[in-house]
């Protein structure tokens, strides 16, 4: 660790480059694994189960390890401006590579019209943790902000579940009740904080005035998200309904209900 991290340090472009590739090869990898026969059947639902498959990963790997950077290092928490560790580091730089692999997975595979709102908020995470690994600046919001992908284990979870076609179980049922648990606790609470924290201390940060605006559209987005996931798992509403008896649910937009 002592001595990758200074390298890191050194040539963070290009190492956020390597760990993209990295995350490229997982996704390769996971191909490999088996998917339910309904999602196989279908090109486009393909192609979100294995999408969703290593954003699953990314998400376990990075909410852990962010959770686990201010337990043993509490300081993460409070100076959210300059402390880092050589830890917290490299999970900004693994997490940074993750964004830009999936955005290039969205924009390749020909699926950025439906995706639009996931490449902006990729835009914005990845303009914010670059800054944050060029200047060793930022470091600990950058790892504060992954708290975040705790509740993305529930939400993809949630999302591949109903991919599956298996939202009458009992487990899917189980999941969203949690889901909305760690949105609330973790997305939310996580996205007050560090509102919170640039507003409090916005007359001396670096670079104060664009976190602000990054940080106000991803309020934005996360709000809009978080009343279709109300209105979708606890809210009844009517939708118009196919010859064959299905919903029309949309599927083919990124950012389903």
């Amino acid at each position: 660790m002592d001595a990758l991290v200074p390298v890191l340090k050194r040539h963070p472009g290009k190492s956020v480059l390597v760990f993209a590739l990295i995350f490229k090869v997982i996704h390769r990898l996971l191909q490999r694994l088996p998917v339910p026969k309904v999602v196989k059947q279908d090109d486009w639902k393909s192609w979100k189960w294995r999408n969703l498959s290593v954003s699953m990963v990314h998400s376990v790997l990075t909410g852990s390890w962010a959770l686990t950077c201010v337990l043993v290092w509490p300081e993460t928490l409070s100076n959210l401006h300059s402390y880092h560790t050589p830890l917290s580091y490299l999970l900004v730089c693994v997490s940074t590579g993750y964004f830009v692999q999936d955005a290039g997975d969205i924009i390749l595979t020909g699926h950025a019209r439906q995706s639009w709102e996931f490449l902006l908020h990729h835009v914005l995470v990845i303009s914010c943790f670059l800054y944050a690994l060029f200047t060793e600046l930022y470091v600990a919001g950058a790892v504060v902000a992954l708290f975040v992908e705790v509740n993305s284990v529930t939400l993809h979870l949630r999302l591949m579940l109903k991919l599956a076609a298996v939202q009458a179980s009992s487990f899917y049922h189980i999941n969203k009740l949690v889901n909305i648990v760690t949105y609330l606790t973790f997305r939310l609470g996580t996205q007050f904080y560090l509102t919170w924290y640039i507003v409090h201390n916005y007359t001396w940060l670096n670079q104060g005035l664009f976190f602000l605006i990054a940080m106000m559209m991803m309020n934005v987005m996360i709000l809009i998200y978080f009343y279709r996931l109300l209105r979708a798992d606890f809210f009844w509403n009517k939708r118009p309904v196919r010859l064959n008896g299905t919903q029309n649910n949309n599927s083919k937009k990124f950012p389903c209900d």
